[in-house]
């Protein structure tokens, strides 16, 4: 008797995604003039590459400069205008919406729930990938249906299995042969009144209300590092001078914070945050928090839109400067950590299939009293390094 094959069910339905390459191609929120081409045997080229460079058509920084507010009850730097938002998220991923999960998508998705636009428009990228997981998952459990009903019914026919119940024999090929046929979802039903709704389409839009949120870290970094934002003290409103920012963000990276008029050590949580987050932005990642997965940051070789993070990092204190050689409590306290402490995040980041990165930062001597430098001159004095930790896995490191 020939077996009758079981159906496969359909595939999950594929969404068009916008696209990113277009969306995100600049990796930061800067406009770049390539220069003139290089002709060897024209040496006039070489002084139009000396113009352009000179005295560039365009300038690379907004003008006016994007905006900020700084909140000290959020220790964060707070961006309302549109254009901003969708500079600092667009190029580079800077910042996260307050009543979203990464990117700023809250108007969109209530616009979708209240009706305003279609179930299939405009589909953010959480909302892409929550329905193809769903979907996803779907497939997998109708597949494993459809795998077991074909299993049942080769072991009756070999006579190893017999199935209860006081049907038949034309009932239960009946039944066997009704089990082979495809799964139809149907779709909710409609009321008159939310199908009336859908029809006519609101006429009122929705207010956004949300903002993007900074931390501290990439607000200094797209101040300072970049020099395109300017900070705003949200309680005075007044504008916060380049030179304070960084003792004010060192004071509220404390809790309580501190004055920024105190003085702060070398290894103060902000500072040794920033340098690494400098670090990494330099070299061209996309630095991410990474709390989620126990971790002080998460690297993007692109973005979130792209693909997952690769690594994670932890950020490490080291005192090997002789200045901090009689200090045990620095070295005890902070550089040294338990060994089960290592061992779980690891296990989390293999889990998640995340390398760890272990960066040590040498913290420098502090500075004398009437010694002043600048933000560069003090981020010079910080040395990096990184060590790169993996999981042995039976499983996966066979060979």
């Amino acid at each position: 008797m020939a077996c009758k094959r079981t159906p496969l069910p359909a595939a999950p339905t594929r969404y068009k995604k916008p696209n990113y390459h277009l969306l995100h191609a600049l990796p930061l929120p800067l406009s770049v003039t390539p220069l003139p081409p290089l002709i060897p045997h024209n040496p006039l080229s070489l002084v139009h590459i000396i113009i352009a460079y000179l005295f560039p058509p365009t300038s690379s920084h907004p003008s006016p400069l994007h905006k900020g507010f700084f909140h000290s009850s959020t220790r964060s730097v707070h961006i309302i205008e549109k254009e901003t938002i969708k500079a600092f998220w667009n190029h580079g991923f800077f910042g996260k919406g307050n009543l979203s999960r990464s990117e700023p998508t809250w108007v969109t998705r209530r616009r979708r729930a209240l009706g305003v636009i279609g179930r299939d428009e405009a589909l953010t990228a959480e909302e892409v990938t929550e329905r193809r997981r769903g979907e996803r998952r779907e497939f997998k459990m109708e597949r494993a249906r459809l795998e077991k009903e074909k299993r049942d019914r080769q072991l009756v026919e070999e006579g190893k299995l017999t199935l209860e119940g006081n049907e038949d024999q034309e009932g239960t090929a009946s039944g066997s042969s009704s089990s082979t046929a495809r799964a139809v979802h149907f779709a909710p039903v409609e009321s008159p009144s939310s199908r009336r709704r859908s029809l006519e389409r609101p006429v009122a839009d929705v207010e956004d209300i949300e903002h993007l949120q900074l931390t501290l870290e990439e607000a200094f970094f797209l101040s300072f590092g970049l020099g395109v934002l300017e900070l705003t003290d949200s309680d005075t409103n007044k504008k916060i001078p380049q030179k304070d920012i960084l003792q004010l963000f060192r004071a509220h990276t404390y809790f309580p914070p501190q004055s920024p008029q105190s003085s702060f050590e070398p290894d103060d949580p902000f500072m040794l945050s920033y340098v690494v987050y400098h670090h990494f932005r330099s070299l061209g990642w996309v630095v991410k928090p990474g709390v989620k997965f126990a971790v002080d940051y998460l690297l993007y070789n692109r973005g979130p839109v792209f693909s997952h993070a690769e690594f994670g990092v932890l950020i490490l204190p080291a005192y090997s400067h002789p200045h901090w050689a009689n200090d045990k409590s620095r070295k005890e306290g902070k550089e040294l950590r338990p060994w089960h402490w290592l061992h779980s995040i690891n296990r989390v980041s293999s889990q998640v299939k995340k390398t760890v990165i272990l960066v040590f930062v040498e913290v420098p001597p502090p500075l004398d009293d009437d010694e002043e430098i600048g933000v560069a001159d003090l981020l010079a004095r910080y040395g990096v390094r990184e060590v790169a930790l993996r999981r042995w896995l039976v499983s996966r490191n066979r060979d």
